[in-house]
């Protein structure tokens, strides 16, 4: 057991590739916008975690609302998956909660033998926000993805789901096993 444990203590690369998604929008004051605006998870998330055991690499993919995503921007994220793979470190990508499980979906379908731990994540409410669910699910998404083996996942509110068995309960604003 002491093994095990010394293993998943082992200082770790994580990578994160932001796709933009709620989690990620930031609010103007001037002209009152909510947008996605490129990422800004290390300044108001990850800076206020402490993980000596974990080296986080930030990817910004690419700063879209998800409703606005297409296959196209899919596989873009599956290529960049399949790149970023091939360094043996767990992967967790922030999305928009909207088609975040058609994202994920279309890994799984386009990815045949993941090596790593693929998992996507995002929030309800804005980073920025008081009541966000951002560092949460965040935070959670990182633990999971150096705890589960390869394969495709959605973490969210303390809940992990395996691809393709997971869809959004939009009246819950969660999601759920399918």
């Amino acid at each position: 057991m002491e093994e095990k444990n010394n293993e998943l203590n082992t200082p770790r690369d994580v990578l994160i590739i932001t796709t933009g998604g709620t989690i990620e929008k930031t609010y103007d004051e001037f002209d009152g916008s909510l947008e996605n605006r490129g990422t800004s998870i290390r300044n108001r998330i990850l800076s206020k975690l402490r993980m000596p055991y974990t080296h986080l690499v930030i990817h910004p993919l690419m700063s879209k609302d998800s409703l606005y995503m297409d296959d196209n921007d899919r596989k873009i994220i599956g290529e960049t998956i399949n790149t970023e793979m091939k360094k043996n470190s767990p992967i967790v990508v922030l999305h928009g909660t909207d088609t975040m499980e058609h994202s994920a979906r279309y890994c799984f379908d386009h990815i045949k033998n993941p090596t790593v731990a693929v998992v996507f994540t995002g929030a309800m409410i804005p980073m920025g926000f008081e009541d966000t669910d951002a560092t949460q699910n965040v935070t959670e998404a990182i633990l999971a993805s150096k705890l589960l083996g390869p394969g495709f996942y959605i973490s969210f509110h303390n809940q992990i789901f395996k691809v393709p068995h997971v869809q959004k309960n939009k009246e819950k604003r969660t999601f759920e096993a399918k």
